[in-house]
C-alpha cells in the first residue's frame, strides 16, 4: 500500500469506532456510515499478498462490539489468506430461524496507474464516494451494520436473531461464502446487500424505483484447448492451434444464446420500462416482456450493456495464453470463456452448445474451478417478506414502485439458495445506472441518502425480526 494510502487507513481506522460509539443520534449514524465506509475502503482487501480483508473484519467487528455486542457474539475466523465475520444478535426464540444479512469484505483488484484517484484513498466528491468497493460492497455493509448497530441502541429486543455475515473472497473462489451458508442453513432467509437495490431517475437523482432480487445466472469459467505436434515455423503446417482456438473464439464471441423470460425477467422488464429514459429502449423493454421472440426488441436489449445479460444466457473470452517459441508452430493454445448462464440450465447442455458453436474438432472444453459455483435455483416469492421489504422503502423513501429482478451476476446468494434458504437481494442504496463502476474504473457511489437508507433497514429489520 502506499504510504499515503496507509497513513489515511490507520486515521480512519483510529477515529472510525470511536465516532461510532460516542452518540446515538441520526447524524452520528450518518457519520459514522461515512467513516468506517472510508476507513474500510482504504484497505485493500484483495486476494494474494498483502490482503487486509482481515484488517476489514477487525474493523467491523470493534464497530459491533462498541455497539453493544458481546465479545463472543463477534467471530473474526481467519481463511486461507482472508478471513469472514459473523455476529450475532441473540433473539428472544432461540428455536427461530435467524434473519441474515449477507455481504462481502473483499473486493477486485485496482490497479492506481489506471484510474484517475487511487483506488484505495477514498474521496468524496460532488456527492459520490470514489474508491475501490465503494460499490461493490464496503459502504452498502457498513450501511447495513450500523443500522444495526442503532436498533440495539434504541433498545429493540428481536425475537429472530439477527446474524450478520460478511464473507472475505465473494470476488475469487467464494469458499468463506460457502462456509458461511453451511453454518447458517437452518436461517429464515437471507438479505443480501451486496449492491444498490434502488434505481435513481438520472435526471431528477430522485428515487424512480426499487427492486428486490429474487435470482441470479449461475457462473461458469470453462477453459478451450487446442493441442498440435507443433514443429518448425519455417514449415508450417495446415493445422495450426493459435489458429484453430482463434477461429473457435470467434465464433464463440459473435454467438448469442436464445432471449428468454421467467416470472421474475417479465416483471422487471415490464415495470421497469415506464421509468427508462430512452424510448426506443422502454419500446424494447415491454415487447420483450409480452414476447420474447420479438426481434426488434432484442436487437435494441442487445444492444445496451446494460441489458443484455438479462434476456439470456451470455458466454465471452476472458483470457488466451498459446505457443512456446517466436520461431516454432504452437504445441498448445489455450483460452477462457466466462458465461452467466440464465437459471434453468444445466452447464452441461452450455458445455455442449458451446462446442456446437467453436465447430473445431481439436478443441477440448471443460469446466475449471466447479468447486467455487454451484447451481441454485431461484428463491421462492415470498409475501411476508415483499410486503415488509415495500413498507420500508415507502416509509423511507415515498411510495416508489416496487419490482423484482434477476442479477446477471454472482453473489453469496446462491449458496444459500442451493441449501434451501430463501435470500434476496435487498439493499437500501439507490445510484443511477450510469455510475454503476462495480469492477471498473473510478468506482463510486452515491452518499445523498444515507439517513433514509438508515432508516429502511430499521423497518424492515424490525419486521423481519419480531415474527
Amino acid at each position: 500500500m502506499h504510504l499515503r494510502t496507509l497513513m489515511m487507513a490507520t486515521a480512519l481506522v483510529a477515529t472510525a469506532t470511536p465516532a461510532s460509539a460516542r452518540e446515538d443520534g441520526p447524524a452520528s449514524a450518518e457519520a459514522s456510515v461515512l467513516e468506517l465506509a472510508k476507513a474500510s475502503i482504504a484497505m485493500r482487501s484483495v486476494r494474494g499478498p498483502g490482503n487486509e480483508t482481515g484488517k476489514v473484519a477487525e474493523l467491523y467487528a470493534r464497530a459491533l462490539r462498541d455497539g453493544g455486542w458481546a465479545a463472543g457474539e463477534v467471530e473474526v475466523i481467519p481463511f486461507d489468506d482472508t478471513a469472514y465475520l459473523i455476529a450475532t444478535w441473540p433473539g428472544s426464540d432461540p428455536a427461530l430461524g435467524p434473519v441474515v444479512i449477507s455481504a462481502h469484505m473483499d473486493v477486485v483488484e485496482a490497479d492506481p496507474a489506471d484510474w484517475e484517484r487511487d483506488p484505495f484513498t477514498p474521496v468524496v466528491e460532488n456527492g459520490l464516494l470514489y474508491g475501490r468497493g465503494a460499490s461493490d460492497t464496503k459502504f452498502d455493509a457498513v450501511q447495513a451494520m450500523v443500522a444495526v448497530i442503532g436498533l440495539r441502541r434504541q433498545g429493540f429486543r428481536p425475537k429472530r436473531s439477527i446474524v450478520i455475515a460478511y464473507s472475505g473472497d465473494e470476488e475469487t473462489t467464494m469458499l468463506t461464502s460457502k462456509v458461511i451458508a453451511d453454518r447458517l442453513k437452518h436461517a429464515k432467509l437471507v438479505l443480501n446487500v451486496d449492491g444498490a437495490s434502488g434505481t435513481l431517475d438520472e435526471k431528477t437523482g430522485l428515487p424512480a424505483y426499487w427492486s428486490w432480487q429474487g435470482a441470479e445466472k449461475i457462473y461458469g469459467d470453462f477453459k478451450l484447448e487446442v493441442t498440435n505436434p507443433g514443429g518448425h515455423s519455417s514449415a508450417p503446417r495446415e493445422d495450426n492451434a493459435i489458429a484453430q482456438l482463434s477461429g473457435a473464439l470467434a465464433r464463440i464471441g459473435a454467438h448469442r444464446f436464445m432471449p428468454e423470460l421467467n416470472d421474475i425477467t417479465r416483471d422487471y422488464f415490464s415495470k421497469a420500462a415506464q421509468f427508462e429514459s430512452d424510448p426506443l429502449l422502454a419500446a424494447a423493454m415491454r415487447a420483450f416482456a409480452a414476447n420474447p421472440a420479438d426481434k426488434a426488441a432484442i436487437a435494441v436489449l442487445r444492444g445496451n450493456p446494460a441489458m443484455i445479460g438479462r434476456i439470456g444466457t451470455t458466454c465471452v473470452p476472458t483470457m488466451v495464453e498459446g505457443g512456446h517459441a517466436l520461431n516454432a508452430l504452437p504445441q498448445r493454445a489455450t483460452g477462457f470463456v466466462n458465461c452467466r448462464i440464465f437459471p434453468g440450465h444445466p452447464k452441461a447442455s452450455i458445455i455442449a452448445e458451446l462446442k456446437e458453436v467453436a465447430d473445431e474438432p481439436a478443441l477440448t472444453i471443460e469446466e475449471i474451478n466447479p468447486e467455487y459455483v454451484v447451481e441454485a435455483p431461484a428463491s421462492p416469492y415470498d409475501k411476508a417478506f415483499v410486503d415488509a421489504a415495500t413498507r420500508a422503502v415507502h416509509t423511507a423513501f415515498g411510495e416508489v414502485p416496487i419490482i423484482a429482478s434477476q442479477s446477471s451476476g454472482a453473489t453469496d446468494s446462491m449458496w444459500y439458495r442451493a441449501l434451501g434458504v430463501p435470500s434476496y437481494g435487498a439493499s437500501g442504496t439507490f445510484t443511477r445506472d450510469s455510475d454503476d463502476y462495480s469492477h471498473g474504473l473510478n468506482e463510486r457511489v452515491p452518499i445523498g441518502n444515507v439517513a433514509r437508507s438508515l432508516k429502511y433497514y430499521d423497518v424492515l429489520l424490525r419486521e423481519l425480526a419480531s415474527k
